[in-house]
This record gives C-alpha cells, sequence and structure tokens, in this order.
C-alpha cells in the first residue's frame, strides 16, 4: 500500500490531483457534498475517498446536475447541500386588489416599520393614481 496514500494528502495536492481548486473543495464541505477532512486543524489531511468524491461530483455535473441533484445522487438526505433557506413566516400587506407586498415576518422592527410606512406610501400613490383618471399605460 502507499503510505503517503494513508497519511493522507494537503488540500493543494488535493484540488492539483482532481482539477477543483481549494475553494470549492471548501464550498462543498460547508454544503455537505463533501466529508470534512480526516485530520482536521493546520495539516488538514484528506484521503482517497475525497479524491473519488471529488471526481464523481465533477463527472455529474458535466451531465449537467445542479449541486442538489447531485447531492441527492450522492445520497444526501437534506438540502444543506445548496443552502435551501428555512422555512419563514411573512407578512401580507395588500394595497389594491391587484397589488400585494410581502415580507418576511422575522425582520427587525425598525426595518418593519420602515416597510409598513413606505407600504402605505404606495398604496397612498396607487390610490392617486387611480383618483385622477390618468391611464397609467399612456
Amino acid at each position: 500500500m502507499d503510505t503517503d496514500k494513508e497519511k493522507g494528502i494537503s488540500l493543494a495536492e488535493l484540488a492539483e490531483e482532481t482539477g477543483v481548486p481549494a475553494r470549492t473543495i471548501r464550498f462543498y464541505i460547508a454544503r455537505g457534498l463533501l466529508p470534512g477532512p480526516q485530520q482536521a486543524g493546520r495539516g488538514a489531511t484528506y484521503g482517497e475517498a475525497h479524491r473519488k468524491q471529488l471526481l464523481e461530483i465533477k463527472k455529474l455535473q458535466a451531465r449537467g446536475l445542479t449541486l442538489n441533484e447531485i447531492a441527492r445522487a450522492l445520497g444526501g438526505e437534506t438540502l444543506k447541500a445548496v443552502g435551501a433557506p428555512q422555512p419563514s413566516s411573512w407578512w401580507q400587506y395588500p394595497i389594491e386588489e391587484d397589488v400585494v407586498v410581502w415580507v418576511r415576518a422575522d425582520v427587525s422592527p425598525w426595518r418593519l416599520r420602515e416597510v409598513q410606512k413606505t407600504v402605505r406610501e404606495m398604496a397612498l400613490q396607487l390610490k392617486k393614481a387611480k383618483g385622477d383618471g390618468s391611464d397609467v399605460n399612456n
């Protein structure tokens, strides 16, 4: 057996061997497409499993798959690979019959006040435009 492979290789060596930039490798690790290094820290090392996984990712990308599809193909059970947002609540502000503004409910109170003020101003402007009889399309 090759003892260098058993010890692992550096991130730079892994990047060179696979043709995948080190920055991209770190991104894949952060998104769960690739496991973290065998040994973490300043002397982080990566093994044959990392190399094979990166080559598989490259092959799937060449077939046109998105990172989400690649995560599923690699057996990922979560959408961590694409950074899917967590569900959130939304406030709905109907301004006119055909105009609705949606605002995330988790915005800061000061930001929400600013949004509400702007929504009121927008509603007022739309009512004025509707009330003066001018055709907006002209």
